[in-house]
C-alpha cells in the first residue's frame, strides 16, 4: 500500500522545532503539569502503576467523555492516541475499496490521504468564502451516489475557524440519512468558540455518526496524545479491536490526567483561558492586518486558534512560506497544504508576545519579498 505525503504534518514535523518562530501551531499554548494540576494530583501520579490498563480507556475516562455527548454512555466511547488515531480507525473500520467518501474542503488533510490509500474514492465538497465559509449544500447533494458510504466534516473547521450553521448541520444529516451514509465529524476544536457557546456535536443528531475529538486543540494538551471517538457501541468496539493493530493502548498517566481534566472544573478553566487568549490575539492580528489591507483579506474565525488569510499578490503559497522560513526563521502553513493556493494559515494560540514578534518577522519578510 502506498500513501501520499501528508504535506502539512511533514512540514511541521521537520521544521517546527528548528525555526525561531512557529506560527503553524493550530492549538493553544500548552500547559505545564504544575499549571494544570494541584500538588495533590501530581503526588497521586507517582503511585500509578505504569501498565497497559484498559486499552479502550478506563471506565472513569470513558464516562467523563460520554458526558460531553447527549445520550452517550461509556460503551459508545473508544479512547485513542490523539484524535488523529481516531480519524484513522474510523476510516479503516467503515470504508472499503471503491466506496465513496464526501470530504469537506478545506480541511485537515489526514482523512483525505488515509482514505485514498485504502482505495476509497474521495469526492470533495467545498466551504465557500463568499458564503462565510459555509458549504454549498447543493454541491454536496450533487456528489451523492449509490456508492456514498461516508460524509466527513470538520466542525469547527480547520483552517477557516468557521462553524456550521444549524441549518447546514441539519441538511448534512438529511443528506446522509437519505444515502444511508456515515457522518465522520472531526470536532477537535469544539470548546474553542469565541462566543463561549459550545458547538453542538453531530453525535445524537443521527444514528450513523462518528464524532472525533481530543485534548490537543481546544484543551491545550497536545503532548498527552489523548483522543477519542464516540459512536454506536458496535463501531466503538470495532475501532477498539482495530486498535490492537495500531497503538494497543494509551498511557496510564495520560488517562488519569485526562480523567481529571474532563470530570472536574479544570475543563471549564482551560476553555475560559483559551477563549480569552483567542479574543486577545485576534485583536492583535486584526490590528496588524489593518496596516496591510492591500495585501490581505480574511473572515474572522468563530472558533479555533487559527486564521485563514487570502493574500492579494502573485506568489505560490509554498514558495512564499519557504522564503519566510529560510530567510526569517518563521514557519507559516501554506494554503497549498489544504489544496487552496493563495491562502495562508496562521496560528494565533500562542502567548501574546510570541505572536507579536512572529508577525513583525512576517512583515519584514513581506517587505523584502515585495519590494
Amino acid at each position: 500500500m502506498r500513501i501520499e505525503t501528508f504535506e502539512l504534518e511533514r512540514r511541521q514535523s521537520v521544521w517546527e522545532n528548528i525555526v525561531d518562530y512557529n506560527l503553524t501551531e493550530s492549538g493553544f499554548h500548552p500547559y505545564t503539569m504544575s499549571e494544570l494540576l494541584s500538588e495533590s494530583q501530581i503526588e497521586q501520579l507517582k503511585d500509578i502503576r505504569i501498565g497497559y490498563g484498559q486499552t479502550n480507556g478506563s471506565k472513569e475516562l470513558r464516562t467523563a467523555i460520554s458526558s460531553l455527548y447527549p445520550g452517550a454512555n461509556l460503551e459508545n466511547v473508544s479512547v485513542t492516541n490523539g484524535s488523529a488515531e481516531s480519524n484513522f480507525l474510523s476510516v479503516w473500520s467503515v470504508l472499503e475499496p471503491n466506496d465513496e467518501l464526501l470530504l469537506m474542503l478545506p480541511n485537515y488533510m489526514q482523512i483525505w490521504g488515509i482514505a485514498r490509500s485504502f482505495g476509497v474514492n474521495v469526492k470533495p465538497f467545498h466551504l465557500k468564502e463568499e458564503l462565510q465559509w459555509q458549504p454549498d449544500l447543493d454541491e454536496i447533494k450533487s456528489l451523492v451516489s449509490e456508492k456514498t458510504k461516508m460524509i466527513a466534516v470538520c466542525n469547527p473547521n480547520n483552517p477557516t475557524g468557521s462553524i456550521l450553521t444549524k441549518k447546514a448541520m441539519e441538511e448534512i444529516v438529511e443528506i446522509a440519512n437519505e444515502a444511508d451514509a456515515w457522518i465522520l465529524s472531526d470536532e477537535v476544536y469544539r470548546g474553542a468558540e469565541i462566543s463561549g457557546l459550545e458547538t453542538p456535536s453531530f453525535y445524537g443528531l443521527y444514528k450513523k455518526v462518528i464524532a472525533v475529538s481530543g485534548l490537543s486543540k481546544a484543551y491545550s494538551l497536545p503532548g498527552l496524545r489523548m483522543g477519542w471517538l464516540v459512536s454506536t457501541e458496535k463501531i466503538a468496539e470495532k475501532a477498539w479491536s482495530y486498535k490492537d493493530y495500531t497503538t494497543i493502548a494509551t498511557g496510564a498517566l495520560n488517562q488519569q490526567i485526562a480523567t481529571w481534566v474532563l470530570s472536574s472544573n479544570i475543563r471549564l478553566q482551560i476553555l475560559e483561558r483559551n477563549r480569552k487568549m483567542l479574543k486577545e490575539n485576534l485583536v492583535i492580528l486584526t490590528d496588524w492586518l489593518d496596516n496591510l489591507k492591500s495585501l490581505f483579506r480574511f473572515i474572522p474565525p468563530q472558533a479555533a486558534a487559527i486564521v485563514f488569510l487570502k493574500y492579494n499578490f502573485d506568489m505560490n503559497s509554498t514558495k512564499l512560506t519557504t522564503k519566510l522560513r529560510d530567510e526569517k526563521s518563521l514557519l507559516i502553513i501554506a494554503g497549498d497544504c489544504f489544496g487552496m493556493d493563495g491562502y495562508l494559515r496562521i496560528g494565533i494560540g500562542s502567548e501574546k508576545e510570541y505572536l507579536i514578534e512572529g508577525l513583525k518577522l512576517f512583515q519584514e519578510g513581506l517587505e523584502e519579498i515585495l519590494k
